[in-house]
């Protein structure tokens, strides 16, 4: 077989592969679709999804975890785990999906950006900064989980956030927003915060200068670039409100949603670093010069107790944040 028939057979079998892999996608969604009609018509009270709903919430999971995966942005583990994440955030609100969306192109973008800045300030830096099931869990699962109580409680669609109408609901809305806003601020300020930032960053809990890299170590600029972050995951929430709620002319203003984002990446920000300058170990490497993680021989202690690692430390700070922002947020909330 010469090398050009080799490669019209690649061809054949890649274009089979789309047209299997296509038909599989068209069946699922067609049968949650029958699943979701017949639970309708035996239940009562349950309001059916339309089978375009199910398409779009499985064929753009998947061709976005794909293309993560053959970007390098994820890894197998984290295609799939994403893959969950983001199926059961689109099928719930697609104000979720485009958030969860922006957070993660962002995410993805600014962790390969300065790559070969990045690898000589961060002893564990990856590259192409590739997410494993463990890092999607810690930034997804408390999203997934809201998506689905926010199903139970309201059912899959697109809502106006109006707390004298919909309080539990838009509750749920609002935590979901502040668990993105906090990942993306979180994000934003690690990877743009150290390579922008001329001045050394500062302890949180003692105001101490300390080595880039510290956890719990802050910036004006990586403080500034959270605040961004939490604002762009923010406005992308408030344009698909825009485009798919209804009756926005009837409800609350939703112009809050911009600030909401903007204030939980920022906060989120400052409690993650507190809970990593507090709980997460950071030492000095006296052989490479960097900062390290996890206590050794050869590492000066800097701040931190080994209790949590950086994936704890990101679960936790969204938990928080979900469980506390939007409580806070409903009693300055606008009414109607």
């Amino acid at each position: 077989m010469t090398d050009f028939d080799d490669n019209i057979y690649k061809i054949y079998i890649k274009m089979i592969t789309n047209i299997v892999i296509l038909s599989l996608i068209i069946c699922i969604s067609l049968a949650f679709w029958i699943m979701s009609m017949t639970a309708s018509t035996y239940y009562g009270n349950i309001r059916p999804i339309s089978p375009w709903r199910w398409l779009f919430s499985v064929v753009v999971p998947v061709l976005i975890a794909c293309n993560g995966f053959k970007k390098k942005s994820l890894d197998h583990s984290g295609a799939l785990g994403g893959l969950v994440v983001g199926f059961i955030l689109t099928i719930a609100n697609f104000s979720f999906f485009t958030s969860l969306l922006m957070f993660f192109l962002s995410s993805s973008k600014l962790t390969k950006w300065k790559g070969q800045v990045k690898k000589r300030i961060d002893s564990e830096y990856k590259e192409g900064g590739q997410r494993n099931w463990v890092q999607v869990f810690c930034n997804g699962a408390v999203p997934t989980e809201l998506a689905l109580l926010y199903m139970i409680e309201n059912g899959p669609g697109e809502m106006p956030i109006d707390f004298s109408k919909q309080h539990t609901a838009s509750w749920m809305c609002l935590s979901l927003l502040a668990a993105l806003a906090c990942s993306a601020g979180d994000t934003w300020a690690s990877e743009i915060g150290p390579v922008l930032s001329k001045s050394q960053p500062r302890l949180i809990t003692t105001w101490e200068s300390v080595p880039v890299g510290t956890n719990g170590g802050v910036t004006m600029v990586g403080l500034a670039s959270s605040l961004l972050g939490g604002t762009f995951v923010g406005i992308t929430y408030f344009i698909t409100q825009l485009i798919f709620v209804n009756d926005l002319d009837i409800s609350a203003p939703q112009w809050p949603i911009i600030i909401f984002g903007g204030l939980a990446g920022l906060l989120g920000s400052i409690l993650d670093s507190y809970l990593g300058a507090t709980m997460q170990f950071s030492g000095l490497d006296e052989n490479t010069g960097m900062v390290v993680n996890s206590p050794t021989s050869t590492a000066k202690h800097i701040a931190g107790k080994p209790i949590l690692d950086n994936n704890a430390v990101n679960l936790f700070s969204s938990i928080l944040i979900a469980l506390l922002f939007p409580t806070v947020a409903c009693g300055f909330w606008p009414r109607e």
